[in-house]
């Protein structure tokens, strides 16, 4: 069951103690007579031990004070042991069991129940009959009461405003925090900042340091470099002239041989000059004629062979068939050949590894040629240099210029003849510095083409044995045990032909041809006087006419027109003749040569170009001076 809340009516004197205060006393009188009482209560033993206070009451009469008046509780229970015990104590107004009541606390409104349960409670107290001093009792702790709620709402608002206060002071503080904490991180990153930027001048300053060391060190090297190259290079030197020295003897016997040579080659030069002058007029006026004539009466068995190498008998003294001048020519080239290969062969050509390093170089450069003016200025003088200032014997670069030269003609490719005025221009050029390397040139030639002479071999049981034989003496090489085709024999004949007829048509400002346009208008009557018409002789005289053509007609015109007809008229009738049908082209490339006018016209590369990429020719002016000074000469 719930509490029930009892007021009693108290009796007007405990233990000779008057409950009734004086209606005159104060408040403060009051509360100590109240204290004084309460002590005497305590220190009775007729009260059980339940209702004794373990400390006095002490009302205060501060506003502060949070005591107020008591109010009894008891259960049902508690009600039915008073009455119990009521009936059997003495007594009119005293309850005996009133002693088993306690006042429990002094509580606050606002903590256990709200003002309006107060002041019904208090309403309720007011209702009942109690005495003054509760009374002002309860009025005293009901206006406490008040007072401490009012003081506890001020508290509040006060406590309210002093949160808020200290909120915004929170938030402010907090905002100065943020302020500060992005100061201190902005500050982070311009220190962050500054020290990469002086990690990178340091790594700078590192590097360029670095740098200047290893520039530092480099320059140690090449210095140590230079000094081992100068110890290297004045050894070098130490052993060249050791090398010299030793060669001297060899050197000595070659400028011998030389000067000898020199001597002779100036000494007949100047009398075939003399002679030749004598009989150039004669021998070109009487050319058509004799041409003719010999075309005409040249003996079956010449004119037959080779188209089936005829087995007509002829003595071995009369094979070849040549001109006395042409024979005379080779046989001179052919001892100097002969001369300077001997000596060559004494001084070890062969086993020379510094001579056969100066042949690597110069067939390159041979092979490097092409048809511009700069190439061959360049190409000339480089073979100029290696064969005069090369550490093998000059003989031995000599003789490697003349076969590098030669062998540009075996396997012609289109190179070959697109470059083939550029190799006589530069062959005129180095021969103009080194004459010696002009006779052996032309007996390199004349040795692996017999056609260059000119001369012709007929064949002769009595002086070959077999046809193979034959076709050796005339120029047919042999490979594997087989001797070459036909058809790869005049290819490389036509090509040293043309090389032939380059070199002789080849004038150049300021430098002397040994072997110029002369040489090739003895060669043409020379060869009309003696050679038969055949496969071969066919081929030889269109290669020759196609380089040298051009510049034969501006240096002799008409005669040479006439030189022209007679091959119309007499050795294309005889090509003819022959039935042979290998033959038709051949008769048809000259008799188009001739009817056509070609000889007028510039030969394809004949005029050098200025560049690699131009494909202009040089002005007419050059082509003048060239040979306009030589075009009322010379005329036989």
């Amino acid at each position: 069951m719930g509490a029930v809340k009892l007021q009693l009516p108290l009796p007007k004197n405990v233990d000779g103690v008057t409950l009734d205060p004086n209606p005159d006393w104060s408040f403060d009188a009051l509360l100590v007579e109240l204290n004084s009482i309460e002590k005497k209560l305590n220190g009775s033993s007729k009260f059980p031990l339940p209702f004794i206070k373990a400390e006095s009451r002490e009302l205060s009469a501060s506003k502060n004070n949070s005591q107020r008046g008591f109010i009894m509780q008891v259960s049902d229970d508690d009600v039915v042991d008073v009455e119990r015990d009521t009936k059997d104590e003495v007594g009119d107004h005293f309850v005996k069991g009133r002693k088993r009541f306690a006042c429990d606390e002094i509580y606050l409104s606002d903590s256990d129940h709200s003002e309006e349960g107060l002041g019904i409670e208090l309403q309720h107290d007011l209702m009942d009959k109690v005495g003054l001093v509760e009374s002002a009792l309860s009025e005293l702790a009901h206006e406490h009461q008040l007072t401490i709620a009012e003081e506890m709402r001020d508290q509040l608002s006060a406590l309210e405003a002093e949160v808020m206060d200290e909120n915004e002071k929170l938030a402010s503080t907090l905002e100065r925090v943020e302020r500060n904490t992005e100061a201190q991180r902005e500050m982070s990153r311009k220190f962050d900042m500054q020290y990469q930027r002086k990690i990178a001048e340091a790594l700078d300053d590192h590097l360029t340091a670095v740098q200047r060391d290893h520039e530092h060190r480099s320059q140690i090297e090449e210095r140590r470099i230079r000094d081992d190259a100068a110890r290297e290079e004045a050894k070098r030197k130490e052993k060249a002239l050791q090398e010299e020295k030793a060669r001297q003897e060899m050197i000595r016997a070659e400028a011998k041989v030389q000067a000898r040579l020199e001597a002779e080659r100036v000494e007949k030069e100047k009398a075939a000059a003399l002679e030749a002058e004598r009989k150039a007029a004669k021998e070109a006026a009487a050319a058509a004629e004799k041409a003719s004539e010999s075309l005409m009466n040249a003996p079956s068995e010449a004119n037959k062979v080779p188209k089936d190498v005829t087995s007509h008998k002829h003595s071995a003294g009369n094979t070849i068939r040549a001109s006395e001048n042409a024979q005379k020519l080779e046989e001179k080239r052919l001892m100097i050949y002969n001369e300077i290969a001997s000596q060559n062969e004494a001084l070890g050509s062969g086993s020379n590894k510094a001579c056969r390093k100066y042949e690597m170089e110069i067939a390159r450069r041979i092979r490097t040629i092409t048809g511009t003016k700069e190439n061959v200025r360049v190409k000339a003088d480089e073979l100029i240099k290696l064969i005069s200032d090369s550490t093998c014997p000059q003989s031995i670069s000599i003789a490697m210029f003349a076969q590098k030269v030669v062998s540009l003609c075996v396997n012609p490719t289109g190179s070959f003849n697109s470059a083939v005025y550029a190799y006589g221009r530069v062959i005129v050029l180095v021969t103009s510095k080194v004459p010696l390397a002009m006779d052996i040139l032309i007996g390199e030639l004349n040795k692996v083409c017999i056609y260059a002479v000119p001369k012709y071999i007929i064949y002769s049981e009595a002086a070959f044995q077999t046809k193979e034989a034959y076709y050796k003496a005339i120029g047919y090489t042999e490979e594997d045990g087989k001797i070459e085709s036909t058809d790869s024999y005049v290819d490389r004949l036509s090509a040293y032909m043309k090389l032939y007829g380059a070199l002789v048509q080849t004038e150049v400002e300021g430098c002397q041809n040994l072997h110029g346009l002369r040489e090739g208008w003895a060669w043409i009557a020379r060869f009309l006087n003696v050679l038969p018409a055949n496969l071969y002789t066919a081929a030889a005289l269109q290669a020759f006419l196609e380089m040298a053509g051009f510049a034969l007609h501006k240096r002799y015109k008409t005669q040479f027109r006439k030189m022209l007809d007679v091959i119309a008229k007499d050795f294309l009738t005889a090509l003819k003749d022959r039935g042979d049908a290998k033959l038709n082209k051949v008769i048809v490339n000259i008799r188009n040569y001739i009817e056509s006018n070609q000889f007028l016209k510039e030969p394809e590369g004949w005029r050098l170009r200025s560049n690699l990429e131009s494909h202009n020719f040089t002005p007419e002016s050059d082509h003048q001076q060239q040979y306009g000074y030589q075009q009322n000469r010379y005329y036989y």
